[in-house]
């Protein structure tokens, strides 16, 4: 199975994906934890170009190939096999994070995003996103305090530096892609402690592994 955790900067998805990793193989179930940009040998040297604060400049177009290309590259070395393999794959961002902040937030055609990524991905959409969905002024100073507290306020600090108006229109993008994929996506409040949002999350899993016939108890 294919889970992604998708939502605005500081919404707490790599905190979400490790509890929810732990819980899962609690459960003895195999998984895969993995990320974008970054989950992949191109991808760990795309990120340092794609969320470096020092690069600027950057087009539209530019950044969304360089995206594309990460993400090619890693569904074909990374997920795809995790997945062949049986295991739970749990993806910090993918394909809905380009449709909405290339999209929504820089204003390219989704229709066309969605197109170009299906191309890079062969197809391969998850089976669940968790879309961790808060106010984007709570997101931007969580993510200011990580950056701070991990040194990272530089070299992966680019998006953040973005206005509070394109954060907003971002996560408006998120919430129109879940409201027309009612099946796909579960909106999680990410608002919430750590603890309330991995119950959130176990209880959609839960849910779409039981469609897979894959619970176990």
């Amino acid at each position: 199975m294919f889970i992604t955790f998708e939502g605005i900067e500081g919404a707490g998805k790599s905190t979400a994906q490790r509890l929810l990793a732990d819980h899962l193989q609690n459960k003895g179930y195999t998984v895969c934890t993995t990320r974008e940009p970054g989950g992949c040998s191109l991808g760990r040297r795309l990120r340092a170009v794609l969320l470096d604060a020092r690069t600027t400049g950057l087009r539209s177009k530019a950044e969304l190939f360089l995206f594309l290309a990460d993400r090619a590259q890693h569904v074909g070395e990374v997920i795809r096999p995790a997945l062949d393999e049986g295991q739970i794959v749990l993806c910090d961002r993918y394909v809905d994070s380009t449709v909405a902040y290339q999209g929504y937030g820089r204003g390219m055609d989704t229709d066309q995003l969605v197109a170009v990524n299906n191309l890079a991905i062969g197809g391969l959409w998850p089976h669940l996103t968790l879309l961790l969905d808060l106010p984007p002024e709570m997101g931007l100073i969580r993510a200011g305090q990580r950056n701070k507290e991990e040194g990272t306020v530089i070299s992966e600090g680019r998006f953040e530096s973005e206005s509070l108006t394109f954060h907003t229109r971002v996560r408006e993008g998120y919430l129109e892609r879940a409201a027309g994929e009612p099946d796909r996506f579960a909106i999680i409040d990410a608002s919430c402690p750590p603890e309330d949002v991995l119950l959130q999350c176990v209880s959609a899993v839960e849910a779409k592994l039981r469609e897979f016939g894959r619970v176990v108890e």
